[in-house]
């Protein structure tokens, strides 16, 4: 299946210069989304993993799914102020400042193997920081999961550490 067809791409967003690439055309047509969740799920079938993580926004979308398919628990990785209980947290860089990500101290158990999911890698910083919190939970990184990886943005520099897949890359 060409996934790239069934992306669209928004020129000038969020800020004149930047091609966004716009995975909501992807989820809307039944086949395409069918397709990735079984192209992830079918990777992750046979190894050693726990819990899938999913990073807000679309994450939750795709990482749910697959935690479904899976048959395995999904832990929401989110922006500042969501999450109501206890929570761990983890600023990172950004172009112009810094973010942050959380998540329940509660949400993965020590050891537990964590695949942590995504719809794109672009600079690798949420992703990076993402995993640092798995891992400051006790987690062990299983991979980083996209269907997306914007490979002229070098994203996979910050997460050497890290095995990552894609279904599709943008050069």
């Amino acid at each position: 299946m060409d996934l790239k067809q069934k992306i669209r791409n928004v020129p000038d967003f969020p800020k004149k210069g930047i091609l966004f690439r716009d995975i909501t055309t992807l989820l809307q047509d039944a086949a395409g989304f069918t397709y990735v969740i079984e192209q992830l799920a079918g990777r992750y079938r046979d190894r050693p993993v726990d819990m899938v993580a999913g990073i807000e926004s679309r994450g939750f979308i795709i990482g749910g799914a697959v935690a479904h398919q899976l048959k395995k628990g999904f832990v929401p990785i989110r922006k500042p102020g969501k999450l109501p209980a206890k929570k761990l947290s983890v600023d990172y860089c950004l172009e112009y400042g810094t973010d942050r990500v959380e998540m329940h101290t509660d949400a993965i158990a020590p050891g537990a193997r964590v695949l942590v999911v995504d719809d794109l890698l672009a600079t690798g910083g949420t992703m990076k920081a993402a995993c640092e919190l798995v891992e400051k939970a006790g987690g062990e990184v299983v991979e980083c999961a996209f269907i997306i990886h914007l490979a002229d943005l070098k994203g996979e520099q910050l997460l050497k550490k890290y095995t990552i897949f894609s279904l599709l890359s943008y050069d």
